[in-house]
């Protein structure tokens, strides 16, 4: 079985930012069908109220903890997302999960069909402006 997570604010589409989003949707893949879709809290992303923020020069925590959301997917293999920032890019393959920028707007669960279809545009342009 694979899992696959997608950040989302409704359930149905993909959020524009990873750390921002309300949750992630996690589809487990067998034999390259969806079987079941879970629905997981992003504590972080909703106790930001849209500022996704990270550890300053300082060393304080400023927001989220890029690490606690890794945990929370470790057992994906990808995460599929419209924007997310490099520290959270590199955090999530820490745990093993490859993060993907999607580079069309489609509904989660399109995105992750043709994911594993082979044919879903992604690319690596992750969002260096977080300080």
């Amino acid at each position: 079985m694979r899992k696959i997570a997608v950040p989302s604010d409704d359930g149905v589409s993909i959020a524009a930012h990873f750390g921002r989003s309300a949750s992630f949707m996690v589809f487990e893949v067998e034999d390259g069908r969806i079987t079941r879709k879970e629905v997981r809290a992003n504590g972080a992303g909703a106790a930001q109220h849209g500022e996704c923020q990270s550890s300053g020069p300082d060393g304080q925590s400023h927001g989220h903890n890029h690490a606690n959301m890794g945990e929370t997917l470790q057992d994906c293999e990808a995460i599929l997302c419209l924007g997310m920032g490099w520290r959270a890019a590199e955090a999530l393959k820490s745990f093993g999960i490859e993060p993907l920028m999607v580079q069309t707007e489609l509904p989660a669960q399109e995105a992750v069909e043709a994911y594993l279809a082979g044919s879903l545009p992604t690319g690596e342009g992750f969002c260096r402006c977080h300080h």
